[in-house]
């Protein structure tokens, strides 16, 4: 961590130095802004880039948004660029998750170019909502190193449609505040996309509730806690959501098909990006070994193109939604 420091402090030095050699400062602050001069946005994932852009609607006004994990690198191990890092700097208003994951959020923030910068952490906007990594029956943890350390906080927040509405709430709120001109008109937008996400959640809860299980099986990592605990459903797993593990142990396979055999489920579940093979495995030491494999999509490496092809949090909760209908049955 402390070369991580070292790296973005030059870094962010260079830039700066750059900045004062360059024509026309920058300014800062909405207020200041000039005609002409748009609200810079960075939304640091795919989630939040789209909620943002629900927000902006059609006629985004004087606002535009900037996706920083723009090329699907999972947010557990991305590492920001130096262009990374000025955009951040530059920017109005930069929302991010806030998990052990942006540790290299603070260093970044240090020395922005923008001092009147809005800074949106989303763990801190959901608060007490926000629930500690579990480690569950069969799951198989990650070593621990040295002293105790502080707890580990489930960072797959959007996960959750009624966190997605908090969240967009709080977000529709901040661009409204920095862009007054247009605030009318992001409110009503925001109010607009919060209802879908609550017509959606409806239809969730209507699935669970006609659905003849009520226990997901993940033989990969489980990030969909958020939206498990929402309904009420209850779940296995090979791996924490934030885990970095990818090979399971034997004693975690036996366990997970004994699951499946004790609950005759029909499905095995796995994250998008998987290669199955943790989950072919459980299939196979089970009794039947005729289970369905199926996929549901944390959004995690979903990338910019995806989006501009038209890819949305919605049409992807949608596309959840079918899964675990079937893996419910």
């Amino acid at each position: 961590m402390k070369k991580r420091i070292s790296i973005f402090t030059v870094v962010i030095a260079v830039m700066i130095g750059c900045a004062f050699l360059l024509p026309g400062p920058k300014k800062t602050g909405a207020e200041e802004k000039s005609e002409g001069d748009k609200l810079q946005i960075v939304a640091a994932i795919f989630p939040i880039y789209d909620w943002v852009q629900n927000i902006l609607g059609e006629n985004p006004g004087d606002a535009e948004v900037n996706m920083l994990l723009d090329t699907g690198v999972d947010l557990h191990s991305y590492q920001p660029s130096a262009d990374d890092i000025m955009q951040i700097s530059a920017c109005d208003i930069f929302i991010y998750v806030g998990g052990e994951s942006d540790k290299w959020v603070e260093d970044a923030l240090k020395e922005a170019v923008n001092k009147d910068m809005v800074v949106i952490n989303l763990l801190n906007v959901l608060g007490d909502q926000v629930k500690e990594e579990e480690l569950i029956a069969g799951m198989e943890g990650e070593e621990e190193e040295g002293e105790e350390e502080e707890p580990e906080y489930d960072e797959h927040i959007w996960l959750s449609l009624r966190n997605a509405s908090v969240l967009t709430d709080h977000i529709a709120g901040a661009i409204a505040e920095a862009d007054a001109a247009n605030a009318d008109a992001y409110m009503a937008n925001a109010e607009a996309y919060k209802e879908k996400l609550d017509s959606l959640d409806a239809e969730y809860q209507e699935a669970v509730s006609a659905a003849e299980k009520d226990t997901l099986l993940f033989g990969d990592r489980f990030p969909f806690r958020y939206m498990t605990d929402d309904y009420g459903l209850s779940y296995f797993a090979a791996f924490p959501g934030c885990s970095a593990e990818t090979e399971a142990s034997f004693e975690t396979i036996v366990f997970l098909a004994d699951k499946v055999n004790e609950l005759s489920l029909s499905s095995i579940l796995t994250i998008e990006g998987s290669d199955h093979k943790i989950a072919e495995t459980i299939r196979e030491s089970t009794k039947s070994r005729d289970q369905q494999i199926l996929t549901m999509n944390s959004m995690q490496s979903t990338t910019l193109e995806d989006a501009q092809e038209g890819t949305s949090y919605l049409s992807i909760m949608k596309d959840n939604l079918e899964v675990l209908k079937e893996a419910l049955k």
